[in-house]
C-alpha cells in the first residue's frame, strides 16, 4: 500500500474505532449480558455485537481483506491483507463497571513468506477519548499528535505494568515476574488491558509491560504504535500454547539488559 491508500485506511479505522467505542461507552452502566464465564476471563454478548459492527465496517469497506478476530474470523485466511481485532479489550474491566477498556485494531499485510506484518494500529479509549494511531508512513499519534516512549533508562525508576493470563503454567511465570521486579522498580501496576498497556508505554506514562501468554489480537496494533514510538516490542510465540499466543516484554528499550539480570530466561 502507498501513503495515500493506508491514509485512506487510517480514516476508515479512526471512524470505526469511534463508533464502536461509542457502542461499548453506551452499555458501560448497563446491566451485561455473560455468553462465557471463566474461572479468569467473561465474555460478553456485547463482544460479539461490538465486533460484528467493526466487521461490517472493515470489510464492507474493504472486502477483499480478512478479519482475524478474538470473537472469530472472516473472509480467506491466505489474504493478502487481514484485520486483526480485539473489539473489547479489557471485558473484565467493563463487565465490572471499571472504565478501562479499548478497542484494538491492526492492518497486517502477507509477506512472501506467508506470514503477516503489521502496517497499520490503532487503539481507542471511549472512557478518555483517546486515540492512538500509527501506520508505516505515519508516526505514532495519540489524538494527532506525536508521542514518543519515555527517556527513563534504568530499572529503579521505571512504572511497569504486569498481565496476567488464563493458563496456570503462564500466571506462574508472570507471577515469579512481577515478584522479582517489585523490590527494584519504582511501582508494579496490574491494569487488565493489554492494548492500553501498550498504548501507556508508547505515550511514556509506563516504562514496560509485560505479559507471558497474550493473544495476537490484544499487541498487534499496540505493539506496532509502540515500535513506532521508539519502543521495543520482544514476543516470542508460544508454540504449544492456543494459537498466535505470545510471551512478551514491551518497553522503552533503555533498560533490557538491566531486566534480564531479574528475570534471566524466562521471557526468551
Amino acid at each position: 500500500m502507498d501513503g495515500v491508500e493506508i491514509a485512506k485506511c487510517l480514516d476508515c479505522v479512526r471512524k470505526t474505532a469511534e463508533e464502536a467505542g461509542s457502542l461499548i461507552y453506551a452499555n458501560w452502566r448497563l446491566p451485561k449480558t455473560v455468553n462465557e464465564l471463566k474461572q479468569h476471563d467473561i465474555k460478553l454478548k456485547l463482544d460479539v455485537e461490538t465486533q460484528q459492527l467493526i466487521t461490517n465496517r472493515l470489510l464492507g469497506a474493504y472486502p477483499d481483506f480478512a478479519l482475524f478476530g478474538e470473537e472469530g474470523q472472516t473472509g480467506d485466511a491466505k489474504a493478502a491483507y487481514r484485520w486483526v481485532v480485539d473489539p473489547i479489550d479489557g471485558t473484565v474491566n467493563f463487565a465490572f463497571d471499571i472504565p478501562h477498556a479499548c478497542v484494538s485494531i491492526a492492518l497486517q499485510e502477507r509477506t512472501d513468506s506467508g506470514s503477516y506484518q503489521t502496517i497499520l494500529g490503532a487503539i481507542y479509549d471511549p472512557f478518555c477519548h483517546e486515540m492512538w494511531t500509527a501506520t508505516t508512513h505515519d508516526p505514532a499519534r495519540l489524538n494527532g499528535e506525536e508521542i514518543h516512549v519515555s527517556s527513563r533508562s534504568s530499572l529503579s525508576e521505571t512504572v511497569v505494568s504486569v498481565g496476567f493470563a488464563k493458563l496456570q503454567a503462564n500466571l506462574n511465570l508472570s507471577m515469579n515476574a512481577m515478584m522479582k521486579l517489585t523490590s527494584h522498580v519504582r511501582k508494579i501496576r496490574i491494569m487488565g488491558s493489554a492494548a492500553l498497556d501498550l498504548a501507556y508505554v508508547a505515550s511514556g506514562r509506563l516504562d514496560m509491560y509485560l505479559e507471558a501468554g497474550v493473544r495476537l489480537w490484544d499487541i498487534a496494533a499496540g505493539g506496532f504504535i509502540l515500535e513506532r514510538a521508539g519502543g521495543s516490542f520482544h514476543r516470542i510465540l508460544i508454540p504449544n500454547g492456543e494459537p498466535e499466543t505470545y510471551k512478551l516484554i514491551a518497553s522503552n528499550g533503555l533498560f533490557l539488559n538491566e531486566l534480564k539480570d531479574y528475570l534471566g530466561t524466562s521471557f526468551e
